[in-house]
């Protein structure tokens, strides 16, 4: 396995952008469960700190997706250091008002203004697009490793964003996530020999990526999962307090991010025969089911018995996000251009900010209406509306898939 890995990082400076990626993306997972936190515990309302959060990910779904257009067109580092500069000082307001007490509304603006962090997980992929376009084996192996990148950070980044919040103070946990993500966007932007050529307007052609009917079905499918997210992040902090153990949030949540860790990096070893598009839907479902468990471990157990249940139900659930978001981006780029990876990238993940907005709300209304164990519920709702939402646009994705192999064998020859 280990053989594999290996092979993708023979190329020049191919580990110094997927390391820096990896700092870059940190706060990725801990800017959500920091508002939470950090709100918690200055106001002692999930509901103030969720529906931030979800203007957080509507911010970067709405921006995302336009910041990464950008990329391609003038290139990673100028479009990367000023986006960067945005979020940190919206950041910064956001902080200083709710340490200050701030009217609500302003921290509302704050939270939008940092919708403009560049996503450096599409970046780091589509350096990886441009070096193994044609060697289809190790650009799944290096999709594979991003998504096992992605779930360390979410393994180390709650660890982090809880545990400084509730032992130090409130704002601890955001700050930090600051801080982590200038550092990592100016390693990534520094490594120039690695990134993508720029795409110019005149070079590009074609529809607007989100027009693609199988790009809208991964959106639409990505969104709920997005949901179970959201939602499994604010219902569990809430879980935690409620069981006598406020810090223990982190580490159950990073026992869901293992389990995808582990899955991923196994995933990503191995060689596939069965079509993407079969493998994305046998991936929704697995997670879908396996987030059964959830509810009876919720309902039934108390105290640390509780935590413990949650977090073995956490885990066999998590083992099937990895697979399922490495196929995705399998998938996105077979379906678009060079000229639009970056977008086209961007796009899934913000279906998924869509749907983090929308479950971490929902979550917080429900935690906040029926108790925290209740609140389960919502991410078993989302994980079985994403299997739907796979099952009844595949056919959709199969004719989009179909008609893009002869397009881009005819662009091989030519």
């Amino acid at each position: 396995m280990l053989s594999s890995y290996r092979q993708i990082f023979a190329a020049p400076g191919s580990l110094a952008f997927s390391s820096a990626g990896l700092v870059a993306r940190l706060p990725i997972s801990m800017t959500g469960i920091g508002i939470v936190t950090m709100l918690g515990r200055i106001k002692d309302s999930y509901w103030l700190g969720s529906m931030l959060s979800a203007v957080l990910a509507v911010s970067a779904a709405v921006l995302g997706p336009r910041i990464s257009r950008l990329v391609d067109r003038h290139g990673q580092r100028r479009v990367a250091l000023p986006a960067t500069g945005v979020t940190v000082l919206a950041a910064a307001g956001l902080l200083l008002g709710a340490h200050y007490g701030f009217p609500d509304w302003t921290l509302f603006v704050f939270a939008a203004g940092m919708g403009t962090m560049p996503s450096t997980g599409s970046m780091v992929r589509a350096r990886w697009a441009h070096l193994y376009r044609d060697a289809p084996p190790k650009l799944h192996t290096a999709y594979s490793f991003e998504a096992v990148a992605d779930e360390i950070c979410f393994i180390i980044g709650p660890i982090l964003a809880a545990t400084l919040a509730t032992s130090l103070f409130p704002e601890s946990g955001l700050l930090l996530a600051g801080v982590f993500l200038v550092v990592g966007v100016l390693l990534f932007t520094a490594q120039r020999r690695t990134e993508p050529p720029a795409h110019p307007v005149e070079h590009r052609s074609g529809s607007p990526v989100v027009r693609d009917k199988g790009i809208q079905t991964l959106i639409l499918t990505l969104a709920a999962v997005g949901g179970v997210f959201g939602s499994v992040e604010v219902v569990t902090v809430a879980f935690a307090r409620a069981q006598g153990h406020p810090a223990a949030s982190g580490g159950v949540l990073a026992v869901y991010a293992l389990g995808s860790c582990l899955a991923g990096a196994v995933f990503g070893a191995l060689k596939f025969t069965a079509p993407l598009d079969r493998r994305f839907l046998v991936g929704v479902g697995v997670m879908a089911a396996g987030m059964a468990p959830l509810i009876l471990a919720a309902q039934l157990l108390h105290g640390t018995a509780a935590l413990v249940g949650v977090g073995a139900a956490l885990f066999l659930s998590g083992l099937a996000i990895s697979p399922t978001l490495i196929t995705s981006m399998a998938l996105v780029e077979r379906l678009v251009p060079a000229a639009q990876l970056t977008e086209g990238m961007t796009w899934t993940t913000t279906g998924l900010a869509l749907g983090v907005a929308v479950g971490s709300s929902a979550a917080g209304i429900v935690v906040d209406a029926g108790g925290s164990a209740n609140g389960y519920w919502v991410p078993v709702a989302a994980a079985a509306l994403s299997a739907v939402a796979a099952y009844t646009g595949l056919p959709r994705l199969r004719r989009r898939l179909a008609a893009a192999q002869p397009a881009e064998a005819e662009a091989v020859r030519s």
